[in-house]
């Protein structure tokens, strides 16, 4: 599931996982807990690695590694070291239920979540979380949303999206998108949904060149213009990620950081997703897009153990 070839984080060579779990109860045994080892040890393993720990943790302990891990830490620390002690599917999985089942429905992790992943893993998302929880994701996603934002989640939750360029289609998508917004008084969502939906990444962009050459301006305009709220937020998404998905994150860090305050929440969950993915790549893309490095921005943004295990996770300053 991951290409694991741009992450920031890899596996440890000289790995074994009980070292690991004895090394980690020693940090929090006895009176205070040894923060610093945490961290350092748990960003310096892969998520399979991590996953082993948390085996060789019980065996040796009888007890389970997160919930402990959990009693000992605290606040956005705890929080980011417990995400990167799940699984991926399982992270993703519990986002998307947390988003749906909390207070009102966050839908910046459904659209960042349903955007941004390959149709293989979107099947994945969606097979573990019935057996998870034993309810369908669709379900869940149209009991909670409604209209085209709706619509749109479905068509992606299908993860069936065409896969190469139909090059006999893309002058016709190009013109069929132009009439439904910027030709038309009014716009024909539905007309946007079913194009940025189901075709592929190459093909879209394919289109995006041909939109330009014949509206004037990039699709991201259209949509700005065209459409608004959580339907506007998911179609700049799938668009952006068919232009390039670290690109697409780059600037999600970049929102969740910018101006007074952090979004925590984001940043723990990119940072955490991405870090054995393709955080290199975000990493050079924000540095292209902004007038700072990922890695300075998040020094000045956080503080404490949490800010050192971000600054760990980052890998590296591109100033």
């Amino acid at each position: 599931m991951l290409q694991a070839t741009r992450g920031t984080v890899k596996p440890s060579q000289n790995f074994n996982a009980s070292q690991d779990a004895e090394a980690l109860e020693k940090a929090m045994k006895g009176l205070g807990t040894d923060e610093a080892a945490i961290l350092q040890l748990v960003v310096a393993r892969s998520n399979a690695q991590r996953q082993q720990i948390k085996v060789a943790y019980k065996t040796l302990f009888g007890k389970d590694l997160v919930d402990t891990l959990k009693g000992e830490l605290g606040g956005k620390f705890e929080t980011l070291i417990v995400g990167l002690m799940t699984a991926p599917l399982a992270y993703d999985v519990s986002a998307l239920r947390h988003a749906i089942k909390g207070a009102g429905t966050d839908e910046k992790v459904l659209v960042e979540i349903l955007a941004s992943r390959t149709p293989q893993q979107v099947k994945e998302i969606v097979a573990a979380y019935r057996k998870e929880y034993d309810v369908d994701l669709e379900e869940d996603i149209s009991g909670d949303t409604s209209g085209h934002f709706k619509r749109l989640l479905v068509i992606l939750l299908q993860g069936n999206r065409q896969s190469g360029v139909q090059a006999a289609n893309v002058e016709t998508d190009a013109q069929v998108l132009f009439k439904a917004g910027e030709q038309k008084f009014g716009t024909d969502e539905q007309t946007f949904v079913t194009i940025l939906g189901n075709r592929s990444a190459e093909h879209l962009r394919k289109v995006f060149d041909a939109y330009m050459k014949l509206a004037g301006f990039e699709m991201e305009e259209s949509i700005k213009r065209e459409t608004s709220g959580g339907l506007r937020d998911l179609l700049l998404a799938v668009v952006k990620c068919a232009r390039s998905v670290p690109a697409y994150f780059a600037e999600t860090l970049y929102r969740a950081m910018k101006g007074a305050g952090s979004d925590d929440n984001t940043l723990i969950r990119v940072m955490v997703t991405r870090s054995e993915v393709d955080l290199l790549d975000i990493r050079t893309e924000f540095r292209k897009l902004f007038a700072c490095s990922l890695f300075s921005m998040i020094k000045g943004d956080t503080g404490g153990d949490y800010r050192k295990a971000l600054l760990l996770l980052c890998g590296g300053d591109d100033a």
